[in-house]
This record gives C-alpha cells, sequence and structure tokens, in this order.
C-alpha cells in the first residue's frame, strides 16, 4: 500500500497533467504541484511539520 506522500506526489503530478497543455511551463507547473502534493503527504505521515515551518517564517 501507498503512503501518503506517494499519493499526494501522484495526485499532484495527475493536477498538473490536467492544467497544462505542455512545454516549459507545464513541466514547471509539474514540479510545483508535485512538491506541494509530495509536502502535503509527508505532512499526513508525520514527516514534516508544515505548520511549524510556516510560524517560524512570519518571526522574522
Amino acid at each position: 500500500m501507498a503512503n501518503n506522500a506517494t499519493i499526494g506526489l501522484i495526485a499532484g503530478l495527475l493536477l498538473a497533467i490536467a492544467a497544462t497543455t505542455g512545454g516549459f511551463g507545464g513541466f514547471v507547473l509539474a514540479l510545483v504541484l508535485g512538491a506541494v502534493g509530495l509536502a502535503i503527504g509527508l505532512q499526513r505521515d508525520g514527516v514534516v511539520d508544515l505548520g511549524a515551518l510556516l510560524r517560524s517564517r512570519n518571526r522574522g
């Protein structure tokens, strides 16, 4: 069974494919959405804490 990070990565890549028609811009968008999906999956797996990362950025 795939873990949440893998599912998030695949979901992000599939959304990128659906949203693009190709070219370099499509490639970059696929990478960005794949990274977002991976980050959300890692958050759900408990590997990273995105809330703590975002809070630490606001402190200065």
